[in-house]
């Protein structure tokens, strides 16, 4: 079976492309595979990020925001940005992207992060359907 890299790019890796990595492995139950990296990594995931994943069953308590290299980005074969502004900062202006434009949960309230949480699950789920 083949795996399929996918790859949630985000500036700091603390939210969003947390969320999509988690939600995307979570569904795709081993026959493809996501990992999420940011152009200027944080030390740890959003606490309301955690938080509003905890609510839904999916404990990403333990992650680590990894910065995103050019062998990373050479694995994908699929990357996703999250609305994040990576073109002034990230290796993924040199290759075919697709943008799901979300607000960043940073400063957000655990029910505005629930939101944000709500749509991308949306959005990977419609990515899972096109891939199968």
């Amino acid at each position: 079976m083949k795996t399929v890299l996918f790859i949630c790019i985000c500036v700091h890796n603390s939210g969003r492309s947390q969320m999509a990595e988690a939600f995307f492995n979570h569904m795709a139950k081993g026959k493809a595979r996501a990992i999420s990296a940011g152009s200027q990594p944080a030390d740890d995931v959003n606490p309301p990020v955690v938080e509003a994943m905890y609510q839904v069953g999916i404990d990403i308590s333990k992650n680590t925001p990894r910065k995103l290299t050019l062998e990373i980005l050479d694995q994908a074969d699929k990357v996703i940005t999250m609305g994040c502004g990576v073109a002034q900062s990230c290796p993924a202006m040199f290759t075919e992207t697709e943008d799901w434009n979300l607000e960043d949960p940073k400063g957000k309230s655990i029910e505005e992060v629930r939101a944000i949480r709500d749509q991308i699950k949306a959005l990977v789920e419609k990515l899972i359907e096109n891939l199968a």
